[in-house]
């Protein structure tokens, strides 16, 4: 099976969540997209869902379906919220943000009673850290910020290469108006300790760690799709 294939096996897997009269959260990235086309063929023949997009770019595939859209400020309560992941780890530890919409995507996961988690085998780690970890940053003194972002890094020994994420014309700015700076980490062994001083950090919006977020996953392989649960 190609990647798309995988993908699109573990976006069908996930579909035993969706039910008539719920509210879902849509993920955002390359096997998000699978599930929403999937959603979109569902309530085209008479599901009933309201959603949530997590990014501008969900929201237009969303739209072009027919799905019907809400925001959090006017549906605060999501049932189930379905999206990718860049790296999981047997516990449900995920990096995400490799599409930009982390900050989005965490608000979103957060608003829901369950995330599912929708994968293809290459994204299964036994350690976090391979790819690049997105921080959110404010604009205003970004240089600033990133420095210090550094500095963490280095007390916690891990790898201090943070490099801004560029567009097409400049910078890659998120839906949120902010830049995104990647962390080439390599390994991190401990997820949590990073997560903790990054939150404290002032002019970091958010950080790509979902920890404690995801109660279960769809990893499709070779093999078929396996689930996995916090």
């Amino acid at each position: 099976m190609t990647q798309d294939e995988l993908k699109k096996a573990a976006a069908e897997a996930a579909l035993v969540h969706v039910r008539d009269g719920m509210t879902l959260g849509l993920g955002t990235g390359s096997t998000a997209r699978p599930f929403v086309d999937l959603v979109g063929g569902l309530v085209a023949d008479g599901l009933n869902v309201t959603c949530v997009p997590t990014s501008e770019v969900t929201a237009a595939q969303a739209r072009g379906l027919g799905i019907p859209l809400s925001t959090l400020d006017e549906t605060p309560h999501l049932d189930v919220t379905v999206d990718g992941a860049d790296e999981l780890d047997d516990r449900l530890r995920l990096i995400k943000g490799g599409g930009g919409a982390l900050l989005r995507e965490k608000i979103v996961a957060s608003a829901s009673d369950e995330m599912v988690v929708i994968a293809d085998a290459s994204k299964h780690v036994e350690m976090l850290g391979a790819f690049a970890l997105p921080i959110e940053v404010v604009q205003f003194g970004a240089q600033v910020t990133v420095g210090k972002v550094a500095a963490i890094l280095s007390e916690l020994k891990l790898t201090p290469d943070v490099r801004r994420r560029e567009g097409n014309d400049g910078p890659f700015i998120t839906d949120g108006g902010n830049f995104i700076f990647d962390c080439h980490l390599e390994r991190l062994p401990n997820p949590e300790e990073l997560a903790s001083a990054l939150e404290a950090q002032t002019g970091v919006v958010e950080h790509g760690l979902f920890l404690g977020l995801a109660a279960r996953a769809y990893v499709a392989g070779p093999d078929g799709v396996k689930e996995l649960t916090a």
